[in-house]
């Protein structure tokens, strides 16, 4: 099944800023971005190399598709191409209601929805919470979302930060990571995910024995952002119960926003485990991929949050 995210907030937030941020680090990621109107997102000029009836083509394989009036034909269309994406971001309408495109979605089999994304301008979302015309439709964006990045956090001086996160504290769903960010810059992988060689056992030293490995800062050198976040490989047991595991992942206290990785329960099915914020979904794999080997989960977490008895190992999960 083809990953799928729907990426939303209110008109203004930064969302075109995030995926223009996003073409420009997809690694060679496929990439589809499916828009309601190419005049709602604006494409840097430097990405796009053609045009074809509602398609533009962008740099490294990716494209941008029209939805116009039918989303279901539009994702239809995009995964009967010769090359079809490797991941797709339905970028929707500042007005729009992101779970309803995400039930419309989920309408195809073909598709995984694998969470929702919605940005925040720092600024203004609180007057816009408020306003009598519009503000039902923030909050309740707010309440859809799986993770948020709280954008354009630098016209905030420190008390105004802290005195939002609270009151994103309550408007928000229990446990849904907020992530700060200026120009829309965080680490890709937040988005993205990860690529699913970055947990083959090719990747561990074979002198690696154990069951982590250290955290380390992810993002661009240079960039601030590098310094929010931190990456970690864990190497699960052979079999374990999954529900410590999720318990885990889904404590806010853990700062862990993005994860990944394939797992065994104690009947010995595997699972894929995939987390976007608040969400958390195990999928039955029917197949032997990933090639068998350890289980390994790959982790982001908040730097100011994330440590490594975060993620707590009890004796049902020691390796």
């Amino acid at each position: 099944m083809t990953p799928t995210l729907i990426l939303g907030g209110y008109l203004g937030a930064g969302k075109t800023t995030l995926v223009n941020h996003l073409l420009r680090h997809a690694d060679g990621r496929r990439i589809a971005v499916m828009v309601n109107d190419f005049g709602e997102l604006t494409i840097d000029a430097d990405l796009i190399e053609g045009a074809d009836e509602g398609v533009l083509a962008l740099a490294g394989g990716c494209v941008c598709c029209s939805i116009g009036s039918d989303l279901i034909g539009a994702l239809q269309d995009v995964l009967g191409r010769s090359r079809p994406p490797e991941l797709i971001l339905i970028e929707t309408s500042g007005v729009a209601l992101p779970a309803a495109v995400a039930r419309s979605a989920r309408l195809l089999p073909d598709l995984c929805i694998e969470g929702i994304v919605v940005v925040l301008d720092a600024q203004t979302v609180r007057e816009r919470s408020a306003d009598p015309y519009v503000g039902d439709l923030v909050r309740q964006q707010l309440l859809e979302a799986d993770l948020l990045i709280l954008n354009k956090i630098e016209q905030c001086n420190a008390a105004e930060q802290a005195d939002l996160h609270r009151w994103l504290g309550v408007m928000t769903a229990p446990g849904t990571p907020i992530v700060p960010a200026s120009q829309a810059r965080v680490p890709p992988e937040l988005v993205l995910g990860f690529r699913a060689q970055s947990l083959e056992p090719a990747d561990v030293p074979q002198a690696q024995s154990l069951s982590r490995w250290q955290a380390k800062p992810i993002g661009r050198a240079g960039d601030p952002a590098s310094l929010r976040f931190v990456s970690e490989l864990v190497t699960l047991p052979a079999a374990l119960d999954p529900q410590p595991l999720l318990l885990a992942l889904g404590d806010p206290a853990a700062g862990i926003v993005r994860a990944k990785g394939w797992i065994t329960d104690l009947s010995g099915q595997r699972h894929l485990l995939q987390q976007v914020g608040r969400r958390i979904e195990l999928t039955p794999l029917t197949t032997q991929t990933p090639a068998p080997g350890p289980d390994r989960l790959l982790v982001i977490g908040l730097a100011a949050l994330y440590r490594r008895d975060n993620l707590p190992v009890n004796p049902s999960l020691k390796t």
